[in-house]
């Protein structure tokens, strides 16, 4: 029993990033990460349980998507993406040396920045963008997801500023995401040890609840309408980010 209760943090705040990810389209990566620094969860732990936890959701995506997948559009942006990640988890480990709540009041800004670009910022989507964005958009998708989990905002914008319809988007998005699981883990085994595993063994002992929450994400995200549900994941996020940034007040209170 006590082991339960011990993990029913972990079990339902992945189950409640996957399912908002799953019917909003984002957010899975800024809800997760910091609401598990609250349950004193480090993020190498957290990030590790949230790749675990999304390896089913973009499997099945690409698979779905296989079609319409085209390698040469996602080679030059995976690598990108990649050659960051070490720069981000290199920065992650000297990070931990610092008080849990300063690196709560890190990832809260990072999450209200995020969140404040999200409402903010509408490209209009054009055939063609120039190929500087791409070398600014992926490397910092990449550092960001090695420091804190949270790489996919970058790569979101990039894509919006494209006139792609719903399928190319979806396709290139799940590969981006599919193609760095594997790299995103083993680099942070390098860094951290043993000491991110259990976190992602229990995400992995989840796969057959967290695909049956993507399903009813996905559902509920449909009846919900995509706009309304955007407005209050943003609005949850706006209270995530400003506890983060408030820590150490509340930990005090």
């Amino acid at each position: 029993m006590e082991f339960f209760y011990s993990v029913l943090p972990l079990a339902v705040i992945l189950c409640v990033g996957i399912f908002i990810q799953s019917a909003a389209g984002f957010a899975a990566g800024l809800i997760i990460v910091p609401a598990l620094l609250w349950f004193d969860y480090t993020i190498p732990a957290a990030q590790c349980s949230l790749l675990v936890a999304t390896i089913p959701q973009n499997a099945w995506g690409v698979w779905s998507l296989r079609s319409t997948i085209q390698f040469r559009e996602i080679a030059w942006p995976g690598f990108g993406r990649l050659a960051f990640l070490p720069a981000g988890v290199w920065l992650l480990q000297a990070m931990e040396s610092l008080p849990l709540d300063t690196i709560r009041q890190i990832v809260g800004a990072v999450v209200l920045a995020v969140t404040v670009a999200i409402m903010a910022f509408r490209p209009r989507p054009r055939e063609r963008i120039h190929p500087i964005w791409a070398l600014i958009a992926f490397p910092i998708s990449g550092f960001l997801q090695g420091l804190v989990g949270m790489g996919g905002p970058a790569m979101v914008f990039w894509v919006q500023a494209h006139d792609w319809g719903t399928r190319r988007t979806r396709a290139f998005l799940f590969s981006m995401y599919l193609i760095s699981i594997v790299p995103a883990l083993a680099i942070l085994y390098m860094f951290f040890g043993d000491r991110i595993l259990p976190a992602g063994l229990i995400a992995g002992a989840m796969m057959p609840l967290l695909l049956v929450v993507t399903y009813f994400g996905l559902r509920f995200g449909t009846r919900l309408g995509r706009d309304r549900l955007r407005r209050i994941s943003l609005a949850l996020l706006l209270l995530m980010g400003l506890a983060g940034l408030f820590a150490p007040l509340l930990s005090r209170a």
